[in-house]
């Protein structure tokens, strides 16, 4: 969506190709976060290590399903070698820099009033109820702050005095002023409006079967019913890009771990995005709602819902929270998305080596929604050939390129 708008912007005629209806996946049902704190790449050290340990724990916040499947275990090895102190270091400033981008183009899309949306700037309370919990939050605040972003520690009475509403097991919290929040189905609903109105030709349920090439170009793609010509081709395909550009000889390496989230649409009092640091889990007050949302699953891409994940995340809110209870009924509406993760924590935005007219925009794990307005607009940079506002190399599609030693 965000690739079409830059693009329309820059003059291009754009089709939308989607193999849903745009009706759900994670760009509709994530926290809707804008997050400049979330700097620290999610293939940190030790994480393939919980995975193991949580594997039969399906409750656990980071889930493995127990499964034979060989391109997983591909990726889980490109994981574990990306998943060093040395190159989780690396990619900060390259997340920062990414990420405050995007949040001032969410700013200036705001401001343009080209569409109205849900936008409010009241940052993220990241809050905690252990020692432990408090530990790892201050060492992320201090980089924080050392990157110069806005982040402060609360205490108790001071968060309190802030959000009303905790219970007695919650001691602390930081707060990462930086950062944003949006409500993400009012936003893709009223960008779909408004390129509409601007000529963009949207052709949904159409699943791509076959890429067709001649030389270094792609000339079209072949769907369930149609096939697509263009000039130029941007795979913004999320958890299925793998599969899709394998057929290219394209080794991008994109795994789907899903999430959770569930709706309530009556007063909660919950006036500030907060995450509940111990259990990973996001509350987030949108435009008449509140959203619960949480997990990361790897067990293929489908949209299946273990109920128990979502008891998970019904149960932590009830924890730090001392008056939320969420109902049955709105426990058993939840819904799932696949967040496409690349094996080092950074998206992959760029042309490839083998093909002149191919750019991909996929692989951004759990800050899509996030990073959604610069990946577009490099997009758009990358297609017109004009200067990238960003260095590319970091996000470089064949980085992975290197087959494993398995």
């Amino acid at each position: 969506m965000c690739s079409a708008y830059y693009l329309v912007k820059e003059g291009h005629k754009v089709t939308v190709l989607d193999k849903g209806d745009l009706s759900g996946g994670a760009s509709l049902i994530n926290a809707g976060y804008i997050t400049p704190s979330h700097f620290i790449s999610f293939a940190a050290p030790g994480m393939i290590t919980k995975g193991i340990k949580w594997m039969f724990n399906s409750y656990s916040p980071f889930y493995i399903k127990p499964r034979w499947d060989p391109e997983f275990f591909k990726w889980a090895w490109n994981f574990k070698r990306s998943a060093t102190a040395e190159k989780v270091e690396q990619s900060v400033e390259v997340l920062k820099n990414i990420s405050l981008k995007s949040r001032g183009l969410y700013e200036e899309i705001y401001d343009s009033e080209d569409f109205r949306f849900h936008y409010e700037n009241k940052g993220l309370l990241s809050v905690y109820s252990t020692i432990k919990g408090r530990e790892t939050e201050l060492n992320v605040m201090k980089r924080a702050q050392k990157e110069g972003l806005v982040a402060v520690e609360l205490s108790r009475q001071e968060l309190l005095d802030l959000q009303p509403g905790f219970s007695e097991m919650v001691t602390g919290a930081v707060h990462y002023k930086c950062d944003s929040h949006t409500t993400p189905g009012e936003f893709m609903a009223q960008m779909k409006k408004w390129l509409e109105l601007k000529g963009v030709d949207f052709h949904l349920n159409q699943e791509v079967k076959h890429i067709r090439t001649h030389s270094n170009k792609v000339t079209s793609v072949e769907t369930n019913n149609d096939n697509y010509e263009a000039d130029e081709f941007v795979f913004a395909t999320g958890s299925w890009t793998s599969r899709l550009l394998k057929e290219l000889g394209l080794n991008i390496p994109i795994q789907g771990g899903k999430g959770y989230s569930m709706d309530v649409h009556r007063p909660l009092g919950v006036t500030i995005p907060a995450v509940l640091v111990e259990a990973k889990v996001g509350i987030t007050p949108m435009n008449g709602f509140v959203r619960f949302a949480g997990t990361m699953e790897f067990s293929g891409n489908n949209d299946n819902i273990l109920k128990n994940r979502v008891e998970a995340i019904a149960a932590s809110a009830g924890k730090y929270y001392s008056e939320i209870t969420v109902t049955d009924e709105e426990k058993s509406k939840a819904r799932s998305g696949l967040r496409p993760v690349s094996p080092d924590g950074l998206p992959f935005i760029g042309r490839t080596s083998k093909f002149d007219n191919l750019t991909v925009a996929a692989g951004h794990a759990m800050i899509g929604w996030s990073l959604g307005p610069a990946t577009g607009k490099l997009v758009a940079q990358i297609i017109n050939n004009q200067k990238p506002m960003l260095d590319l190399r970091p996000f470089d599609p064949e980085r992975f390129h290197q087959k494993p030693f398995f």
